[in-house]
């Protein structure tokens, strides 16, 4: 069992996602990170870290995160987080519905020394936003007719 690595990213996930503590990026993320999503393949090191969790922050401003940890080997971790939220802000051309949400992203990190150096993401939350945009469908109240018209 990797065990620094697990502390490392439930350090992370506790720092970054409930705290907010961007300052502390460099310290969980190397300087040449990477992500792969997909039909995406992004570097951008600890920026593009800070940019997807102001991105994350304001659209679900309550987000709490459970680390569930799958695998690991010498440089790598598989787990999933499940994220609860409340979607109070745009995401990604989402409006905001003010929903509480559920999702689970599954998550491979692999780790260059100490430092989380790239993952492999694969995420549900486009499903839960499409369901939730779906629920408020015909729930919007309807404009009234102004007096006169039949």
């Amino acid at each position: 069992m990797n065990q620094p690595a697990r502390n490392l990213i439930l350090a992370a996930t506790s720092a970054l996602f409930r705290d907010g503590q961007f300052e502390a990026i460099g310290k969980y993320f190397a300087p040449d990170y990477q992500v792969h999503m997909t039909d995406q393949d992004v570097r951008g090191g600890p920026a593009l870290v800070r940019s997807a969790l102001e991105l994350y922050r304001g659209a679900f401003p309550d987000l709490r995160v459970e680390v569930h940890f799958f695998l690991d080997s010498a440089d790598t971790v598989a787990w999933q987080r499940t994220m609860h939220a409340t979607h109070t802000g745009a995401f990604k051309g989402f409006p905001s519905t003010g929903q509480p949400m559920v999702w689970r992203e599954m998550v491979v990190s692999r780790f260059s020394g100490s430092l989380i150096a790239e993952e492999w993401v694969v995420t549900e939350l486009a499903e839960r936003l499409l369901l939730a945009r779906k629920s408020l469908v015909g729930k919007a109240p309807k404009p009234k007719r102004p007096r006169g018209d039949t």
